[in-house]
């Protein structure tokens, strides 16, 4: 028997100035517990990092939360996880966090989502990985990053085949579609 995909979110610490990311967060949070995947994510219980765990895990998915000591204090209490990884450095919490997935969604959030993004992006551009990477582009959040990226291909600081190492989808449902289609 195959083990369950484990899908390492990335997402803000912050709830940010639209509510659909929050509901976002815990429609994504369902959806996990509903195909009977694991969350993998930053641990933390605060922003829509905390939405997606709460829905995941009042739902019944298996979670991992991995976070680095300097954070435990402020923002992961101990029990809101199943199972819990706590790091020295950012660093190695993202090295982490990467090797316990199968997959990677990227919902809204600030610079350490961006960091994040563009970290297993760099990786799969040098082919240190093939695993599936979904920019969920909720009410649009993501769509300037996706123009700069496309700034960068036209300006000849990336390839065109950069566009096809992620999926940018408008909808949860679209990205949980597009990963369930791909696990067969």
């Amino acid at each position: 028997m195959s083990q369950p995909l484990s899908l390492c979110v990335y997402c803000g610490s912050r709830s940010g100035a639209d509510p659909a990311y929050e509901a976002a967060a815990r429609a994504l949070g369902e959806a996990i517990a509903q195909n009977g995947w694991r969350l993998v994510f930053g641990a933390g219980d605060v922003g829509i990092m905390g939405a997606v765990a709460d829905a995941a895990m009042s739902s019944g998915a298996r979670t991992l939360g991995v976070i680095p000591t300097h954070l435990v204090s402020r923002e992961a209490p101990e029990g809101r996880v199943t199972e819990r990884i706590i790091t020295e450095t950012m660093h190695e919490r993202k090295k982490v966090m990467f090797m316990n997935a199968d997959a990677v969604a990227v919902l809204p959030g600030g610079a350490g989502s961006l960091d994040e993004f563009f970290e297993v992006l760099t990786w799969a551009q040098l082919g240190l990985h093939d695993k599936p990477i979904y920019l969920v582009d909720i009410e649009g959040y993501w769509s300037p990053l996706v123009t700069l990226i496309d700034h960068l291909i036209e300006q000849g600081f990336a390839d065109k085949s950069l566009n096809g190492l992620f999926e940018t989808v408008a909808t949860v449902d679209e990205m949980v579609m597009g990963l369930a289609t791909r696990q067969g």
